[in-house]
């Protein structure tokens, strides 16, 4: 029963910022493809899918950021509070182990985000397909997939910085972190990922535990 008032309590933090970037999201791509619908109405279907097969236009790139703002966002919500007054403390007073209680938040919060990520992701492929060739989409898709993996990246590292104790550590994770971001989002042509996503998705999974090194130093006290 434990996890269950765990997840209670994680789900009071986040459900607005989650519903209210979902929604957003959701009218962003509804934007984006009223966009291409203009597209090919004043322009003709030739013309767009030229522009895209030999000038290099992504028709998807306005959805760049959109994964990373959900990433940060959502980390921010959950974990920001857990600093103020250092109430993560009280988590780990709970009854169980202090990394299962805390990973418990995390996969929470990772998958909280895989769910408005899924519904993105549904969208933009359900969307692509009425307008684009199977080719032209799934190269798409392999553009977008490391945008996908930014955000979750994105909540790994806030969640990392925000309760590591030590301000020299903070500031050294922030620097390292925006670093690494700037891998998912280079904008190279439609479908140069896809050698490169199998290594992202890896590094991304190793990401994931990161901020068991903060909470290790949180719960020591070091300044």
């Amino acid at each position: 029963m434990m996890w269950k008032s765990i997840v209670y309590k994680e789900w009071l933090k986040i459900r607005w910022f989650l519903i209210g970037y979902t929604l957003l999201g959701i009218l962003g791509i509804g934007y984006l493809f009223l966009t291409v619908k203009h597209g090919f109405a004043f322009s003709g279907g030739k013309n767009i899918w030229n522009s895209i097969l030999f000038m290099g236009h992504q028709f998807f790139s306005p959805l760049k950021y959109v994964p990373l703002l959900g990433g940060l966002t959502i980390a921010i919500a959950q974990y920001f509070p857990e600093t103020v007054n250092k109430r993560i403390k009280l988590t780990f007073h709970l009854p169980l182990r202090e990394n299962k209680a805390l990973l418990m938040m995390h996969a929470f919060g990772a998958v909280s985000l895989l769910l408005s990520f899924l519904v993105f992701f549904g969208m933009f492929t359900g969307f692509s397909l009425l307008y684009f060739p199977v080719q032209m989409v799934t190269d798409s898709i392999i553009s977008i997939f490391p945008w996908f993996l930014a955000g979750f990246s994105a909540y790994f590292l806030v969640a990392l910085i925000v309760l590591e104790p030590a301000w020299k550590f903070r500031l050294f994770y922030s620097l390292v972190g925006g670093f690494f971001l700037t891998i998912y989002l280079n904008s190279p042509v439609t479908g140069a990922y896809d050698p490169a996503n199998s290594g992202l998705f890896v590094l991304t999974a190793f990401l994931s535990i990161a901020l068991l090194f903060s909470a290790y130093r949180f719960r020591k006290g070091e300044m």
